[in-house]
């Protein structure tokens, strides 16, 4: 029986709602469209998971406002329903110096806490970036109300110059990451 991992590439296309963060010529929703496209597919090579996307084409658009967008999500990855929920994202700060991966859960001490420690590890040996740790955040809507362990991955920031350049040329990394830590939080190897 495969491990059902949702993959919710947040925000929509540029030019719709809920568009996400801009940085450095960056388009958060461009770089999530594509490191989820990257995680889902190597998830679906494998035979122990299978993954679904919230965006499975670059032109997909959910919901009709910021509100709809993010409960369309939940609703597909709980009506699947999915085993693990992963958001992904990019971060952006008025700062140009800050930099780092964080990842967000509602509850520490939780399936979701364990989930994004290994996550963190494997996005950090990989790409690289700063671990910026491990935050809990009760108001985020995909971490509240999604029915199963749930973690919102903020990648890096597309304002920091070291950072862009890792999200804009290492896209394959990052999924890389993801996917590498879930397999370790599984105690999978590599297939």
């Amino acid at each position: 029986m495969a491990i059902k991992i949702f993959i919710d590439q947040g925000h929509n296309p540029v030019g719709y709602h809920n568009a996400g963060a801009t940085g450095l010529g960056l388009f958060e929703s461009d770089i999530n469209f594509q490191v989820g496209l990257y995680l889902g597919n190597l998830l679906n090579n494998d035979s122990r998971f299978e993954a679904r996307l919230s965006r499975p084409t670059p032109t997909t658009v959910l919901g009709t406002n910021n509100a709809t967008s993010v409960a369309e999500r939940v609703r597909m990855a709980n009506e699947w329903p999915a085993d693990y929920f992963i958001s992904i994202h990019c971060n952006s700060n008025p700062n140009p110096a800050i930099n780092g991966t964080e990842i967000y859960l509602f509850q520490y001490g939780t399936q979701a806490n364990w989930l994004a420690q290994h996550v963190m590890d494997g996005i950090v040996k990989t790409v690289g970036t700063r671990n910026n740790g491990i935050r809990e955040n009760q108001t985020f809507y995909v971490l509240r109300r999604t029915l199963m362990p749930s973690i919102l991955v903020e990648l890096g920031y597309l304002t920091n110059s070291t950072d862009a350049a890792l999200l804009r040329d290492n896209q394959y990394g990052f999924a890389y990451g993801i996917y590498i830590g879930i397999l370790s939080y599984f105690g999978f190897s590599p297939a």
